[in-house]
């Protein structure tokens, strides 16, 4: 049986790793998002928002926990939107991308130790 131990702080596990399996992850939801839209005949937005480079890994940690609040908001939103229109596909799919970034928020609120 595999026991998992909950560490907290910078040196918890290879950030670079989590790093890159996020932003897997985050891809894929990309990929989702612009599948729904395709169906809907919606063409995505052309002009990404601006993306921080550099800094501290502790500015870095700092900045994605801040981006995932901000795709939780918008996720949730989209989702009380999806009800009240009774559109049960797009309310599971960002159902479970919702899941995902709360899952990433979690990530690196323990790698700050918070």
């Amino acid at each position: 049986m595999w026991h998992h131990i909950m560490v907290k702080g910078l040196n918890s596990s290879s950030l670079m790793d989590v790093f890159e399996d996020i932003a897997v992850e985050e891809m894929k939801h990309a990929e989702m998002i612009a599948e729904r839209l395709f169906y809907f005949d919606v063409v995505p937005t052309t002009k990404p928002t601006a993306i921080a480079v550099g800094g501290s890994t502790e500015q870095m940690l700092k900045a994605d926990v801040k981006a995932e609040e901000e795709a939780i908001t918008l996720y949730k939103d989209i989702i009380k939107q999806a009800v009240s229109e009774g559109d049960e596909t797009t309310r599971l799919l960002f159902e479970e991308i919702l899941s995902d970034e709360e899952r990433h928020h979690d990530t690196f609120t323990t790698l700050l130790g918070q």
